[in-house]
């Protein structure tokens, strides 16, 4: 078999509940469905660093924050040479990169692609603002013009024409990269959104469609505290807050509409006239981490909890690939498998360095040996253990812990860490997490017990 084009589509910030197929009540995601009815799904992925930079380098290396040295948003520079694009360029693959950038340091640094077509706001003008500046009308003031910043909970319509829109400017350049392509190889590319990702500002249409409807109440847990005042003067970007009434409401229709618009945009892209016919692509669905969006009175992400660090992962692939179809495969898994599942499918050998595993067999519905939990962690903030049915969480802070059974309670509303039932499962997962930090060299673990209060910076120092 020929070597198989590959397209992964990478939304920003989108919630693992936040897709039709997965039972929102509301959101309408039929495109993002079709991958999953007609490949398989990952019910339980998860963001291993829930955060851009590190959730973006474990998708670009196949490693865990503690091998590639990044827990949180630092801007550190990377000298990774066997990255997913590096290896499938040597392989004879051309690679882009299209969209949100990849969040490295230096920004244009290119880790194997051989062109990148990217929004970054580190970089003074990027490639949006040179469009731009090309065609907004006097006074649009770009991305941010109608008021809304990166990680405010506010909302409005998107202020001009939907064809400024970051959204649809992502795929137009997709669409012209698939028009201009070099036919003699196949292609790895990456269509990279900013959306769902504040500023929550879709097109008219899609913020009006969803303050239509009604539409789901945050969870708050019986463990949930909220914000000093009920967040009242505090900034629109606050990592807690209380939204209740029109807050939520806008916030909520905003967010839902930005995913919408992605939908229904990349249909240009998975459409067999306009963009990709169905049979001449691997394609990739997933997201770097979700978003809190007010459940338990939390905004944004990092945190170990469900909206925030569980993410949609999706895969389709031509019938010579043996998927099986419409799947829902339950394993934890998490952005490190994607690397080694597409060499694996492309027949790439897998580099030593990678330690995800490939997700072929289980797409296959083989009974294949895996991992029994995937680790979860934020600097300064946690490490957390799960599997998708159960969930051990420590701050690494003052060591206060949580524990939630994901089965019965998926909105992790009742903490069960002082409930005398659950103690001997608590005790197994406080065990894995001893083991699995007894070697990391911030000392979080001597092996017998976790230790709080030790040192946890956003780049971890090498074993």
């Amino acid at each position: 078999m020929d070597k198989p084009n590959i397209i992964v589509i990478m939304t920003d910030q989108q919630r693992g509940d936040c897709l039709s197929i997965d039972g929102h009540p509301v959101l309408l995601t039929p495109n993002m469905d079709s991958i999953a009815g007609e490949g398989v799904r990952f019910s339980r992925a998860y963001s291993s660093c829930p955060v851009c930079v590190p959730a973006r380098r474990s998708f670009l290396s196949g490693q865990f924050p503690a091998t590639h040295g990044v827990a949180s948003n630092a801007s550190t520079e990377w000298g990774i040479e066997d990255t997913l694009p590096g290896v499938l360029r040597r392989a004879g693959y051309q690679t882009v990169w299209v969209g949100r950038s990849m969040h490295q340091h230096p920004p244009r640094k290119r880790f194997g692609f051989d062109h990148m077509i990217f929004a970054d706001h580190r970089v003074q003008p990027d490639d949006y603002d040179d469009f731009m500046a090309r065609n907004q009308p006097e006074g649009g003031g770009g991305y941010y013009g109608g008021g809304v910043m990166h990680n405010d909970w506010t909302a409005r319509p998107w202020h001009m024409e939907e064809a400024y829109h970051k959204t649809n400017w992502t795929v137009n350049e997709a669409l012209k990269f698939l028009r201009t392509r070099d036919p003699s190889c196949p292609f790895f590319l990456v269509v990279s959104f900013v959306a769902p990702h504040p500023p929550l500002i879709p097109p008219a249409f899609y913020m009006e469609r969803y303050l239509r409807m009604d539409l789901p109440e945050p969870a708050v847990g019986d463990w949930a505290e909220p914000p000093p005042n009920n967040g009242l003067g505090a900034e629109t970007s606050a990592a807690r807050v209380n939204l209740t009434g029109e807050m939520l409401r806008s916030c909520r229709a905003g967010y839902y509409g930005l995913i919408n618009h992605v939908d229904d945009q990349i249909r240009r892209i998975l459409n067999p006239i306009v963009g990709q016919r169905k049979n001449d692509a691997i394609v990739v669905f997933t997201s770097d981490h979700g978003e809190m969006l007010g459940d338990h009175y939390l905004w944004r992400k990092s945190l170990p909890y469900e909206g925030s660090a569980r993410v949609p992962l999706l895969v389709r692939a031509p019938g010579d690939f043996g998927l099986k179809e419409g799947f829902v495969v339950g394993k934890p898994v998490g952005l490190e498998d994607i690397m080694p599942t597409l060499l694996d499918m492309a027949g790439v050998p897998i580099p030593e360095s990678v330690e995800g595993a490939s997700l072929l067999p289980l797409m296959r519905g083989e009974d294949a040996p895996w991992r029994d939990f995937i680790h979860i962690e934020n600097a300064p903030t946690h490490h957390s253990l799960t599997d998708g049915k159960e969930k051990f969480i420590w701050f690494v802070k003052d060591g206060r812990e949580r524990f939630f059974d994901l089965t019965q309670d998926p909105s992790e509303c009742h903490d069960l860490i002082g409930d005398a039932q659950a103690s001997s499962r608590i005790d197994v997962w406080r065990s894995r997490l001893i083991d699995e930090l007894k070697n990391r060299p911030e000392g979080f673990s001597d092996g017998a017990r976790l230790i709080p209060g030790r040192k946890y910076s956003g780049t971890i120092p090498p074993k």
